[in-house]
């Protein structure tokens, strides 16, 4: 049988979790070249998640981390045309809103290959963030769009794209439906931080609105300092070097330890009383596996979540995110947002029929 191939493209710690079901849904019917732009590059950041999700290693590692936004994506849209030169894929698959997203994309469009978009539509309206950009313009250069929720197929028509689009649910929820049994009974993290269930709250932040902005970075910080129980804050490489250079006073209510491994970041969320983060895959995660989420952005891609009463978005002043923790807890059902778990075979099934 001959095989049409798919270059899926990854370079972030959320792309390797959405990709891990893909992979297998597209197992048997396509060979996958599997690309890894680099940009999350380090051990805790990339490869762990690779060897606990049981995923090959990567085909190419383009090795393009670090640098602005404009000068990574550049370095990627380069070399990755020398890969699909290569490898001649008949299907481009990118996942979300980060710059591999984007120059996976773009690098699709020039060559003329079809391009497909996973976790397409979703939209923060808020343009100031590079990963609205990224997602925008992908979008609007892709042939199948595979959307996780009806608001996302909602967005894409308010910008007059129709064709294409496919309501399937989100791999994410593929992802945490597999692998959840698996972090259960291999994650020790709880015991190797002494930390016992609902005891603790777990807090993340990443986006470069909270990092690179020192008044906000501090105003979070301090926040966490003051609630009521301990904060643990598994810190992303640039938060920590924020946090470094802003010389900022750390609480010691707050355990901050190295990013974690998928199973180990599960069994956290599992366990915590509430989660403060301003990641969008984390809000998502919060909501499945039942976790009051507290977004310390002033906006969401996933207002599911919130309209839903397990998200709440506060922003970043001090005293809002002590309040809401201290007075807020979730109301109402968990109505089953993001599908039942088989959206990467739907997604298969559509490229299948498409190429």
């Amino acid at each position: 049988m001959n095989f049409k191939t798919i270059a899926s493209i990854v370079g972030a710690r959320p792309q390797f979790i959405k990709a891990s079901p893909v992979s297998r849904a597209l197992a048997s019917d396509f060979k996958e070249v599997f690309i890894h732009t680099g940009q999350h590059y380090d051990y805790g950041m990339s490869e762990i998640f690779f060897s606990e999700m049981e995923m090959r290693a990567p085909d190419f590692n383009l090795g393009i981390g670090g640098g602005s936004h404009g000068e990574q994506t550049g370095k990627m849209l380069i070399e990755l045309e020398k890969v699909f030169d290569q490898v001649k894929p008949d299907c481009v698959l990118v996942y979300g809103d980060t710059n591999s997203t984007l120059a996976g994309a773009l690098a699709a469009a020039k060559a003329g290959i079809p391009l497909a978009h996973v976790e397409a539509g979703l939209r923060s309206y808020n343009r100031a963030m590079p990963e609205e950009v990224n997602r925008v313009l992908t979008d609007h250069i892709s042939t199948l769009l595979f959307c996780p929720t009806d608001a996302a197929v909602a967005n894409l028509a308010k910008e007059g794209i129709i064709g294409g689009v496919h309501r399937v649910g989100d791999v994410m929820c593929d992802a945490l439906l597999y692998n959840l049994v698996s972090a259960r009974a291999k994650s020790k993290i709880l015991e190797q931080l002494n930390l016992k269930e609902g005891e603790y709250s777990l807090a993340t932040i990443h986006r470069a609105a909270n990092t690179d902005d020192a008044k906000r970075m501090l105003s979070i910080v301090k926040a966490l300092g003051m609630l009521p129980t301990q904060v643990v804050f598994p810190v992303h490489p640039r938060t920590r070097k924020m946090i470094q250079e802003l010389n900022i006073s750390i609480s010691s209510n707050i355990l901050m330890i190295e990013p974690v491994g998928y199973f180990d970041m599960l069994a956290l969320q599992e366990s915590t009383n509430c989660i403060l983060t301003d990641s969008g895959g984390i809000q998502k995660e919060a909501y499945l596996i039942g976790v009051r989420c507290i977004t310390l952005r002033e906006e969401t891609e996933w207002v599911e979540t919130v309209s839903a009463g397990w998200n709440k978005l506060v922003g970043v002043d001090t005293n809002k995110i002590v309040d809401t923790y201290n007075s807020w807890h979730p109301h109402g059902d968990r109505a089953p947002l993001y599908g039942d778990g088989h959206s990467a075979a739907q997604i298969s099934k559509i490229i299948s029929s498409n190429l």
